[in-house]
């Protein structure tokens, strides 16, 4: 029950929040709550996942793209996940989830998320995702078509570079 609350807020917020370029940061203020935790008494990490869901959601509304998704019958598809865990989020802590698209190729759209407490760095993580039409894949440029936009891509982090190498 509580992520559908939490989902039903980011959904209300974003009719509220300033609009957002596609590139920009997406910053959604959250709290643990006690069904979020696990048997160590903070926040379970498979829910941080489910978190992270809840940011990506935030900047594909605040830039108006999700409407133009469900037009054209697009799915957000995740390919996989890369977190790191750097400290633990305690009962009730309040805490900050960034979201940003840093970087894209000819399939793949790659974003950056990152949980924050205290502006210290709580967990990081790099997320490839793709957009999936009832025909097959969508290229990064068809979705920036949507919004009448022509971005160049810009350089793959050295990071999330790292990381696609890995996991060919």
């Amino acid at each position: 029950m509580n992520l559908l609350i939490r989902l039903f807020t980011i959904v209300i917020q974003s009719f509220i929040r300033k609009k957002l370029h596609p590139l920009s940061e997406s910053v959604v203020h959250l709290r643990v709550w006690p069904n979020d935790l696990d048997l160590n008494m903070h926040l379970n990490n498979g829910r941080f996942l489910t978190i992270m869901d809840l940011g990506r959601l935030d900047l594909l509304l605040r830039a108006e793209l999700l409407t133009h998704l469900v037009a054209h019958r697009w799915q957000p598809l995740v390919g996989a996940v890369n977190i790191r865990y750097r400290q633990s989020l305690p009962p009730f802590a309040k805490f900050k989830l960034k979201t940003k698209i840093v970087a894209w190729d000819e399939k793949w759209f790659y974003i950056e998320q990152r949980f924050e407490r205290k502006n210290r760095l709580i967990a990081t993580a790099h997320v490839k995702a793709l957009f999936r039409s009832p025909k097959g894949n969508v290229r990064p440029e068809e979705v920036f078509g949507l919004l009448k936009m022509n971005i160049d891509p810009p350089t793959i982090p050295a990071s999330v570079q790292k990381w696609i190498d890995t996991e060919m």
